[in-house]
């Protein structure tokens, strides 16, 4: 009684109580077992243990009825011996007394008379199976039956055998070919003495191999069964293994059967490696063995065809047990999932609806006599929808929403609720409250039909809305300048063209373009041109009137909406001049002062257009005609500006064709010619180089100026396959020059920025080099410092890749951009160009001088050449000269010329720059 109060106070705390993690152990042992009752692991279980009860009866029942053919085998193979070593002794007793018979004729008829003897007495074995052979002491045969060649048998191992041995036992030779007939042969032989006893031959009976197993029989042995003849040295007289008859196999008892390799009748190889049960058993009157065996798999096949059968039949059952299993089992597991998925939805819903932003209501329908909607009861709600009305879930159960509901909505929502329960649509809408939970929220309805009512959600979208006006915004607003976008442009251009039309009242549009912009964003970059736009948007924007609309249709270009214009719309020209104005004045962009312009196009509704396309479009070409003015100026658009378009489309359309005639394999001439412009040094006068200068033949207009269609081609992007033709003529050029033994010149060609900017410019200066043959140094690229000051790092890599080819490179126009010294002193490049702005008043502008002078020094100092365009007088050289400018070029020395007249000039003057040349 004590121990039993020791061992249950064990388990107790000081308290009485049971330990801690006593009921966690009981849960999870609860747990597991609730689990393994599943039916969808139960079931696998048992089908398992019983799949291995049936394979373990089946395995067993084979393996019994394997020992049981085992034994049958052992049995056969015994009682097959059995017969053989029957037949065998009596076949071995013939020969045995056929070799007495024949030792006791030659004692008492000597060894000639002794065949005929027994021949009169028939005694003689019959020829045909039986050679029988007597020979003297010396071993030479003195009879035979059937007769034979006389041989000599003094070699022989039983002749041998029986000279040295005085016993009177027999000798059973190994199988062999017989030397004369060549057959195999298995020699008895026994010993003959003379009357004193002393060796006097030996009686000699020969058989062939086949005789011994004769007695194979297909019905019993099969095909592949077992008969032999061995001697006790180990070695097989006779060996048959179904129709094939061999010898001369070593008998080894468990290896391969029992026989080894060996030699067929015909002297065929015979392999009897085939598992075998075989038995044997020495014979008592000659030194031999009794060899018997049958086929394992022959004697084995009924087990291996029954052992297939109850494989397949346990394999069949498995099959089926396992796919009904795997049915049952995936139903169950289908069942408990769905069990699972219900438990953790009503889970998942409590504590969803509890954390959720959106206020629940489960609604019990209550229906009226006629089955009509009479009202909703609330069931249940979450904590959300407690702080929505202000009302704990206790003061809202069961009470009928009729009750709860503000009277502007009440009915509404009545409504709405009705045709979800009716049809069972789910339904959604958006509201702005006036009352709960506050007035000015924003809140969106769901109500889904469930089983005897309606759930309706209620969620507060107030920051959704916000986020979307947002969106609204800037989806009709320009991000950088906070304007109208073009979008929003044609949306209030639409409106106003249809409030003028409904008012007689008239509409002003006009385009702006910064003048100047382009130069300011490529030389002190995005963020310094992003500025500027900020500021002259804001400068314009404050010139305009309340309803007037400024947007940024994108780059540098801005439209003014002037809606609702009366009397003469020329009235807004003093607008625009103080937006001119405005755009003009200086702006102060990262501490460095900036200026630009605009040029402004303006067109009126219904006078110049019915649509906002055509307005669009008539004050883009009344800003353009502005620029072709000089910028800086306002045009008022008038129908003859159209022509000015249509020739600019004209011009494109020809240059296209133009750079079709350029191509290899067009037949006739190129519409494209250059010209070169000699290049000379002020030092020694001697023509140097030349500046490769495009001329465009038009078929209909005759020359047309580079300065009409290189912006155009700019403009178009045809600029680059242009450029592209110009660096492969000027370098075939250059080479043909030197293949025709005239003095070397650099050939100088100007790079676009659209060409700049390709991605493989240093792939087409290459292949052009490539092409012509001309030297790397013998092609200089000139570009601009704007171009350069578009992007700094970009500009200066793509620049050390052609100066690695060997390329020189040269800023031209400097001093019109905006680069710094520090950005100029990484510039590798070998040559400063003084833009020709600078040259033409060199003579009387102490400003241009002053601008020279600084160029040349500053040149020098960073160890590049210096040279002057546009040099037309004596005065311009003698001041560059006198200022140690190194190079100049220009209509003092020579106008562009054609690549015969520089070939003229190369030829005549060998770098003599005033050297006469045939014209």
């Amino acid at each position: 009684m004590n121990m039993l109060a020791r061992t249950s106070g064990a388990s107790l705390t000081s308290d009485g109580e049971p330990p801690a993690g006593a009921p966690r152990t009981r849960g999870l042992l609860a747990r597991w077992l609730g689990l393994a009752l599943e039916t969808h692991i139960s079931l696998p279980l048992f089908a398992l243990a019983l799949l291995g009860a049936m394979w373990f009866g089946t395995l067993h029942v084979i393996e019994s009825e394997r020992r049981a053919a085992v034994v049958a085998a052992r049995d056969a193979t015994q009682e097959l011996l059995d017969t053989y070593e029957a037949q065998l002794a009596r076949s071995l007793s013939a020969i045995d007394q056929t070799l007495r018979v024949l030792k006791y004729a030659v004692e008492q008829n000597g060894p000639t008379g002794a065949l005929p003897a027994l021949e009169a007495k028939g005694l003689l074995p019959p020829g045909l199976v039986f050679q029988v052979e007597i020979s003297d002491a010396s071993g030479h045969i003195v009879a035979s039956n059937p007769a034979s060649k006389r041989h000599d048998l003094a070699r022989t191992a039983w002749f041998a055998f029986h000279r040295q041995t005085s016993d009177d036992v027999p000798f059973v030779s190994l199988t062999s070919l017989s030397d004369y007939s060549k057959e195999p042969t298995v020699h008895f032989s026994r010993r003959i003495n003379d009357a004193a006893g002393h060796f006097s031959g030996v009686a000699v009976v020969a058989l062939d191999p086949a005789y011994f197993t004769s007695g194979y029989e297909r019905s019993r042995q099969g095909d592949r069964g077992l008969l032999g003849m061995a001697g006790t040295d180990g070695m097989l007289r006779a060996l048959r293994v179904g129709e094939t008859v061999s010898w001369g196999q070593r008998f080894v008892p468990g290896a391969h059967g029992g026989v080894a390799a060996g030699t067929s009748a015909r002297g065929a190889p015979v392999l009897a490696s085939e598992a075998r049960t075989v038995a044997s058993r020495p014979m008592n009157s000659f030194p031999l063995v009794a060899v018997a065996g049958l086929s394992d798999a022959e004697q084995m096949a009924d087990f291996y065809q029954d052992r297939r059968a109850w494989l397949l039949g346990a394999g069949a059952a498995s099959a089926l047990l396992i796919a009904v299993v795997i049915l049952v089992s995936a139903w169950s597991w289908q069942l408990a999932k769905a069990r699972r998925r219900e438990r953790l939805a009503q889970e998942t819903y409590a504590a969803a609806s509890e954390a959720s932003p959106d206020a629940f209501f489960v609604l019990r329908t209550v229906f009226g006599p006629r089955g009509e909607v009479r009202d909703f009861v609330v069931a249940t709600t979450n904590s959300r929808a407690e702080r929505f009305t202000s009302l704990t879930k206790q003061q809202m159960a069961a009470k009928p929403i009729s009750g709860l509901l503000p009277p502007s909505i009440s009915q509404s929502v009545f409504d709405d609720l009705s045709a979800v329960a009716r049809d069972g649509i789910a339904r959604e809408t958006e509201w702005q409250a006036q009352t709960l939970p506050q007035p000015g929220v924003w809140l969106h309805r769901q109500a889904v039909a469930v089983e005897d009512g309606v759930v309706v959600i209620v969620r507060d979208i107030t920051e959704r809305k916000v986020g979307e006006q947002r969106i609204r915004h800037l989806a009709h607003h320009d991000d950088l300048t906070g304007l109208p976008n073009r979008s929003l442009l044609r949306e209030r251009l639409g409106q106003a063209i249809v409030t003028a039309a409904e008012a007689g009242r008239a509409v002003g549009l006009a385009f702006i373009d910064l003048d100047g912009f382009k130069l300011v964003n490529d030389t002190l970059g995005h963020n310094a041109g992003d500025e500027l736009l900020k500021v002259v948007g804001a400068r314009m924007h404050r010139c305009l009137r309340s309803d007037d609309t400024l947007a940024r249709f994108g780059g540098d270009e801005f439209v003014i909406l002037l809606p609702d214009l009366a009397g003469d719309p020329m009235a807004i020209a003093p607008l625009l001049e103080r937006v001119r104005e405005a755009v003009t004045e200086p702006v102060l962009v990262e501490g460095q002062e900036v200026q630009v312009s605009c040029s402004v196009g303006v067109t009126f509704y219904p006078r110049d257009g019915a649509s906002a396309n055509a307005l669009m479009m008539h004050a883009d070409v009344a800003m353009y005609r502005a620029k072709e003015l000089g910028s800086n100026n306002v045009q008022y658009y008038v129908s003859e500006m159209n022509e000015s378009v249509d020739e600019k489309l004209v011009l494109l359309e020809g240059l296209r064709a133009a750079i079709d005639t350029c191509a290899e394999d067009y037949a006739g001439p190129c519409q494209f010619q250059l010209l070169y412009q000699p290049k000379i040094d002020l030092r020694t006068n001697c023509l140097f180089g030349v500046e490769a200068l495009i001329r465009w033949h038009h078929p209909e207009q005759g020359l047309v100026s580079p300065l009409r269609f290189i912006g155009l081609a700019e403009e178009s992007g045809l600029i680059v396959p242009i450029g592209d033709w110009v660096l492969r003529t000027a370098c075939a050029q250059a080479q043909q020059w030197r293949t025709a033994g005239l003095p070397p010149v650099s050939v100088s060609v100007n790079v676009s920025a659209r060409q700049f900017e390709d991605k493989r410019l240093v792939e087409r200066v290459a292949d052009a080099l490539r092409a012509s043959g001309l030297p790397a140094d013998g092609l200089e690229v000139e570009v601009t410092e704007s171009l350069i000051m578009r992007d700094l790092g970009r500009s200066i890599d793509k620049m050390r890749e052609l100066e690695a080819m060997g390329v020189a490179l040269s800023i031209d126009d400097f001093g019109t951009g905006y680069s710094s010294l520090s950005a100029l002193k990484s510039f590798p490049i070998s040559r400063l160009k003084i833009d020709k702005s600078f040259v033409a008043d060199l003579a009387d502008s102490p400003d241009d001088q002053a601008i020279a002078m600084a160029v040349i020094s500053l040149g020098h100092k960073l160890d590049l050449r210096v040279i002057a365009e546009g040099v037309e007088t004596e005065q311009q050289r003698d001041f560059l000269r006198a200022n140690d400018c190194d190079e100049m070029q220009g209509y003092l020395f020579s106008r562009p010329l054609p690549a015969s007249d520089i070939a003229c000039l190369l030829a005549g003057s060998a770098g003599d720059a005033h050297a006469p040349c045939a014209q």
